[in-house]
């Protein structure tokens, strides 16, 4: 199969307790897991888990050799199973994921992770002018409140204004049942 999953940055600052706490992480990772166990039985070898780990003390989350930058339990890689660690949102920066996308043969890729409005939205538009055709399975990410002045947009909002953006341009946005069930089609 020329199909990669790419798991961006599920780790465990941004589930309750950590340092960038998001909204639902735990229902995005649940999501993200269907998907990832649809490819461990389909795909196993077209696997890549991203970590990011913060470059400096000052970005407060994701720092090196805590519990926070650590991969969530929900979607542990297992030993075979890549793993991008990365130091920007976007997942191809400064990294090898294009590499390895190409050395396996890979045309398209299916995403999921966290943050919808900064890692997944760099990474979905990266792998596109990459040349990757793009699935993002937007049930399967998650994000959290931004403000700007005395603005505040809620986490659903910022997400659906995200995933609505890059939808057609750039990615076919769909849901882990629709991703399931197409799949599951696809390989009768």
């Amino acid at each position: 199969m020329s199909t990669a999953l790419i798991i961006v940055d599920i780790q465990n600052d941004y589930f309750p307790n950590g340092k960038m706490e998001l909204s639902n992480p735990d229902k995005a990772a649940a999501n993200a897991a269907k998907v990832l166990d649809w490819f461990r039985q389909n795909n196993k070898d077209h696997i890549f888990h991203v970590q990011h780990i913060a470059n400096s003390p000052e970005a407060g989350f994701f720092l090196p050799d805590t519990e926070g930058v650590k991969l969530h339990e929900s979607v542990l890689p297992l030993e075979h199973e890549s793993i991008i660690r990365k130091h920007f949102p976007n997942s191809f920066l400064k990294t090898e994921l294009e590499s390895k996308l190409k050395e396996k043969g890979v045309t398209k890729v299916v995403v999921v992770g966290m943050m919808t409005h900064m890692c997944i939205d760099a990474t979905v538009r990266a792998a596109v002018d990459l040349g990757f055709e793009t699935t993002l399975i937007e049930d399967a990410c998650a994000t959290r409140e931004l403000s700007y002045q005395d603005k505040v947009v809620p986490a659903e909002q910022v997400h659906y204004a995200f995933v609505s953006a890059l939808n057609g341009m750039y990615a076919n946005v769909i849901t882990t049942d629709e991703f399931l069930q197409q799949k599951v089609k696809t390989t009768l």
